[in-house]
């Protein structure tokens, strides 16, 4: 199942899905990673661990059968690395995505110039299909890096010489800074004397 072209090296995770397939009949798909897979694949996303990883991906045609809108649900059980003390952090991850996918033919050269249709989202921008085929295994990998907390920090962890009550005293744990000589100070001790 490593069709891939060019020098680019396997996803970790791959599961492929025919185009054509779907085309037939809407599909709902549930996949799982092997050990094998989750320990490549937390290398890849440079985690401790991925104990668990599945996914529901719902698939079906859509624009007179020409384009493949793909929905799914992951759900994973990780162990990242505290950005503190760089203690294990474990955690659940669960995201909802969408994507939609067209043969490489219906994609614009990115050259090219485009009309921009306001009204249509981001997600109505189709990825390439890779030989008539949807890699949703991959899919569901850049969307569980997508869900990892980007700062995963234990809960016994603090960062040196920061204290928690500094947060809720906001600047006035920042040093003052000196007060500037008034300039009408002078003219008023000047009055004064007379």
């Amino acid at each position: 199942m490593t069709d891939h072209s060019g020098s680019m090296p396997a996803p970790e995770f791959s599961r492929f899905v025919s185009a054509e397939a779907v085309r037939r009949a809407d599909l709902t798909e549930t996949i799982e990673a092997t050990e094998s897979e989750r320990q490549k694949l937390a290398e890849r996303l440079e985690l401790e661990s991925i104990a668990s990883l599945t996914a529901t991906v719902r698939l079906r045609a859509v624009r007179g059968g020409q384009m493949i809108r793909v929905s799914g649900k992951l759900v994973a059980e990780v162990v990242q690395t505290c950005v503190v003390s760089l203690d294990p952090v474990p955690a659940h991850v669960e995201e909802s995505f969408e994507a939609l996918f067209a043969p490489e033919a219906l994609i614009e050269d990115p050259g090219e110039e485009i009309e921009i249709d306001p009204y249509e989202s981001d997600e109505d921008s189709p990825e390439p299909m890779l030989n008539n085929r949807i890699d949703i295994g991959e899919l569901t990998a850049q969307h569980l890096s997508l869900g990892l907390d980007p700062y995963p920090r234990a809960e016994t962890a603090a960062f040196e010489g920061y204290d928690e009550a500094d947060e809720e005293v906001g600047a006035a744990a920042e040093p003052e800074e000196p007060q500037k000589p008034n300039p009408f100070a002078v003219l008023e001790r000047l009055k004064s004397r007379q």
